[in-house]
């Protein structure tokens, strides 16, 4: 029996940070990315090859962007609390689960989420 973990089924597998960044930038545009996201390489003077260079040094800035491609690009099923506590790349997608279509996404549902974001944290913080 084999121990080797199948990561295959990753839609990461295989895939540079390049071709994933031109994947989502060519589907959403980086205004759309940087309102989901909120990372600053997406907002000001936005490139590939610069944004591309960021991510490769920011390891939190570079999950942020893969858990995007997994989870709103590739619409695939949010990770158990198991396998979230892994980086994008080392998650193990079951076999059964097989990515969709693009997310429709909005500028007015970045909003909205980044509002219930602050939202969330105000209470967390309140009870402490």
């Amino acid at each position: 029996m084999s121990t080797e973990i199948n990561y295959k089924n990753n839609p990461l597998h295989g895939v540079g940070l390049k071709n994933i960044l031109i994947e989502i930038v060519n589907h959403y545009g980086f205004e759309i990315l940087f309102a989901y996201l909120n990372i600053n390489c997406f907002k000001n003077n936005p490139s590939i090859a610069s944004s591309v260079k960021f991510l490769k040094k920011t390891d939190w800035a570079r999950e942020k962007v893969e858990a995007f491609y997994l989870y709103e690009f590739k619409n695939l099923p949010k990770a158990s609390y198991e396998q979230f506590l892994l980086p994008p790349r080392d998650r193990i997608v079951p076999e059964y689960q097989v990515p969709g279509e693009p997310k429709e996404l909005s500028l007015e549902d970045a909003e909205r989420l980044r509002e219930k974001r602050v939202k969330k944290a105000a209470e967390w913080e309140q009870g402490l």
